[in-house]
């Protein structure tokens, strides 16, 4: 009974040790140091010079020499391409240019706001559209202006050309226009975009 609790023991702690592993592989996909079971491999050095066809053995002591560890780039190469190298300071900087590259989608995919002026609108609207739309400047994203005419007001488009202009000016500290005032049917409309930081 004893010995068939230890085989269960041993069991469990070698189905945990496998999956500790498998995890391990999932994350990064990379094999290193011990994990590498391949016979031969062909050894890149930490500079990036190619040291040749070594057995793994040789190829796991040069990295030791080194104080880094041995990674398997290309396993389906033949042979398969080991890299001497800090795999620790790899994953970092992986990470860090994951981060960029997310931080610069979120840039590119700012939003659009969209705020309706009209051509006779009053100060205190002008002023609270303006309010909102500095703070959503600032945040990062576009703003499109839309002027719409009614009636008689089609006779005097300038008009809307002024509201929007003022409204650029107010802003010009934080947006560039990306499109200057274009009249589309009834509407007049003009896109503003947060400046580069420089």
């Amino acid at each position: 009974m004893l010995l068939g609790f230890l085989a269960d023991i041993n069991f469990i702690s070698a189905f945990l040790l496998l999956e500790v592993f498998d995890i391990a592989k999932n994350n990064d996909n990379m094999l290193i140091n011990d994990q590498i079971k391949c016979p031969q491999v062909l050894v890149i050095g930490p500079n990036g010079e190619q040291v040749g066809v070594k057995p793994i053995g040789d190829a796991l002591t040069l990295a030791s020499y080194a104080a880094l560890d041995l990674v398997l780039i290309s396993p389906n190469a033949n042979p398969p391409v080991c890299k001497v190298m800090d795999y620790n300071k790899f994953r970092y900087e992986k990470q860090k240019k994951a981060k960029e590259a997310m931080k610069k989608q979120r840039a590119s995919m700012s939003e659009l706001k969209e705020y309706r002026l009209s051509p006779v609108i009053d100060v205190g609207d002008f002023e609270t559209k303006l309010r909102n739309a500095t703070k959503y400047l600032e945040k990062g994203d576009r703003i499109k202006l839309t002027v719409r005419f009614k009636g008689r007001q089609m006779a005097h488009t300038e008009l809307g050309k002024e509201v929007l202009d003022r409204f650029a000016e107010r802003v010009n500290e934080l947006a560039d226009v990306e499109q200057k005032p274009k009249l589309e049917g009834r509407q007049m409309t003009m896109l503003l975009v947060p400046k580069k930081d420089k």
